[in-house]
């Protein structure tokens, strides 16, 4: 499902304000490699953070993020100014339930596109946990140097 152009823009927005050091509520940004051409590709995400441990969710199951992050595996997580190499590891479907679950408390305003998206039918937990076989998660691994 493509981002509309209000997301667009909406996202342009998100990128410029960290980049000039001004954090925008729970979002970060990542950045990976294309898939095609190698260039860095960002956008903005908000990790879900379960005992301990960053996760990114998608809205947008087929969105270049997700691809480019399955192909390269890694990429680079940034809040404000502040950016860290990470490893990305996506989760097989059977462990994404209590990730997924956590989704709608840690980021409540976040739930609007999986709905609109028709990827859960309410913003309740237990309507999260039960798209895990369309909801894409990744495990966030920094790369300590």
């Amino acid at each position: 499902m493509a981002l509309s152009a209000k997301h667009r823009i909406r996202n342009r927005v998100v990128v410029a304000l960290h980049r000039i050091g001004l954090p925008v509520g729970p979002m970060y940004l990542l950045t990976v490699a294309g898939r095609a051409s190698g260039r860095p590709r960002t956008t903005p995400v908000a990790p879900v953070l379960v005992e301990g441990v960053h996760y990114l969710v998608q809205a947008y199951p087929n969105a270049d993020w997700v691809k480019n992050a399955r192909t390269a595996g890694r990429g680079t997580l940034a809040r404000g100014r502040r950016a860290q190499d990470v490893n990305l590891i996506e989760l097989p479907e059977p462990d994404r339930g209590p990730i997924l679950r956590e989704f709608p408390r840690q980021n409540p305003r976040g739930t609007e596109a999986f709905i609109r998206n028709g990827l859960v039918d309410s913003a309740s937990p237990e309507s999260f946990a039960g798209a895990a076989d369309r909801c894409p998660v990744f495990r966030i691994a920094p790369i300590h140097p």
